[in-house]
């Protein structure tokens, strides 16, 4: 079966050797540390990239971005702020965060400032930037993969909806659709940029996140030499 076929099969993050047994695991292995580490990592360098193409990037860094431009921010810092709030949130959810829920809110923002202090991948080529768009939603998925078959904590905003639709009763698709337009409308709003990179992100976000799980699960399963 190829590939195409096989990712689309997908239906549950798969477990490997390094995952973590429990999502509230504050002592994992130092091998699960290190690649949720580098999954943080990769998914802040692939939003990054979206801010560079200047093409629109993702609901929640369109709400990132307006709020950097109102009080003068950098979009990581702010990207930080908007995760802090979401995660005290979950006060009133009854969520309870992980290790990786923690680690998320600093890598991606620090990531995301890092990369846009460093380089400059922006051209006046609509092509290039849609490919650079393209890119950065690839190294979300990518980075998710890692993330996810970590499994230390759900990130800030999958706890935000998991936690409604255990409260609201409503089906997770609703939510969850629900959320990113408001974030999205929000923003907007405010000054961020909306544009053809928001819909690469997306309708293309579910495919990049399961081809980032089927290639480390793949990884995962060969033999260590």
């Amino acid at each position: 079966m190829k590939l195409s076929l096989i990712f689309l099969s997908i239906k549950n993050v798969p477990k490997t050797n390094w995952s973590s047994d429990t999502p509230l695991n504050f002592k994992p292995k130092l091998k699960t540390f290190i690649l949720l580490c580098l999954g943080l990592s990769l998914f802040g360098f692939g939003e990054s990239l979206l801010i560079h193409s200047t093409i629109g990037v993702s609901p929640w860094t369109v709400l990132a971005e307006g709020i950097s431009l109102k009080l003068h921010w950098s979009v990581g810092f702010a990207t930080f702020i908007v995760s802090m709030m979401v995660l005290s949130s979950w006060i009133f959810l009854k969520q309870k965060p992980g290790l990786g829920t923690l680690l998320n809110i600093i890598i991606i923002a620090g990531t995301i400032d890092l990369s846009l202090f460093l380089f400059d991948f922006s051209t006046n080529n609509l092509l290039l930037n849609v490919l650079t768009g393209i890119l950065g939603v690839l190294f979300v998925g990518l980075g998710s993969g890692i993330y996810l078959i970590a499994n230390l904590g759900p990130g800030p905003r999958d706890g935000l909806m998991t936690g409604l639709q255990r409260i609201t009763k409503f089906p997770i698709a609703w939510v969850r659709a629900s959320i990113e337009i408001s974030v999205v409308i929000l923003g907007w709003i405010l000054g961020g940029t909306v544009g053809i990179g928001t819909l690469i992100f997306a309708f293309g976000i579910g495919p990049a996140v399961a081809v980032g799980l089927y290639l480390i699960n793949e990884i995962s399963l060969k033999p260590e030499k």
